[in-house]
């Protein structure tokens, strides 16, 4: 259990199923997160989050770098990449010190190189069973999140007969969900929106572009 207060964050970068995020928020108001902080797009859908959004605050960030900085210098976390890794240890052996970000990869490639960069260190859930190689992203999120909670010591839950009692909509609440973003965070995520676009005209050798919002670009490495 955690000596002092501590808090978790959830990532969102590169998930490729953009439903999956609405999903995540309802596992994270679930554990405890304080903050989801989504990198790059900012289209992403509250589908099946079941009003779970409303309790969370989101921020936005145009890079991963721009995030970085934000969880290391402002929040005080350490970054947790959810991969099988070389050195990656059990979430099962609770390997936390501190405030942990949660950086989980995308459902089919796992962690890029990139996002593999900006972590501190790596868990990876244990299987006991040989019927799948990997979990999706939802379903890894709500274990590791669940252990951090059990780990950190947060309390439990009131509940009353056989569900758990749903808080009231914060006062206040923003309808948007993301904090306002700088001049700087702008233009930057605009720069990368170019770039990613370029990126992916030469990768199908077409110089015309794609039938596609410019936004959905903005999870592709």
């Amino acid at each position: 259990m955690a000596a002092v207060a501590v808090d978790s964050v959830v990532v969102v970068h590169n998930v490729a199923k953009r439903h999956n995020v609405g999903t995540l928020a309802r596992s994270a108001t679930a554990f405890g997160v304080a903050e989801v902080v989504v990198v790059g797009r900012r289209d992403v859908s509250a589908f099946g989050s079941h009003g779970a959004t409303s309790h969370l605050r989101f921020r936005h960030f145009a890079s991963l770098a721009l995030a970085r900085a934000y969880l290391k210098d402002e929040r005080g976390c350490d970054i947790c990449g959810v991969e099988i890794t070389d050195d990656a240890q059990p979430v099962t052996a609770h390997p936390f010190r501190r405030s942990t970000a949660f950086l989980f990869g995308n459902e089919g490639t796992g962690l890029s190189q990139k996002e593999c960069e900006i972590c501190d260190f790596f868990v990876y859930i244990p299987q006991y069973g040989g019927g799948t190689a990997s979990l999706n992203v939802t379903v890894a999120a709500s274990i590791v999140l669940h252990h951090f909670a059990v780990w950190a010591g947060f309390p439990e839950r009131s509940r009353e007969g056989n569900k758990f009692i749903v808080a009231g909509r914060p006062q206040g609440h923003s309808r948007g969900l993301y904090c306002t973003d700088s001049i700087e965070a702008v233009i930057e995520e605009r720069k990368m929106r170019k770039e990613n676009a370029c990126d992916i005209l030469e990768n199908n050798g077409s110089s015309h572009p794609q039938e596609s919002n410019g936004l959905d670009l903005m999870f592709t490495d």
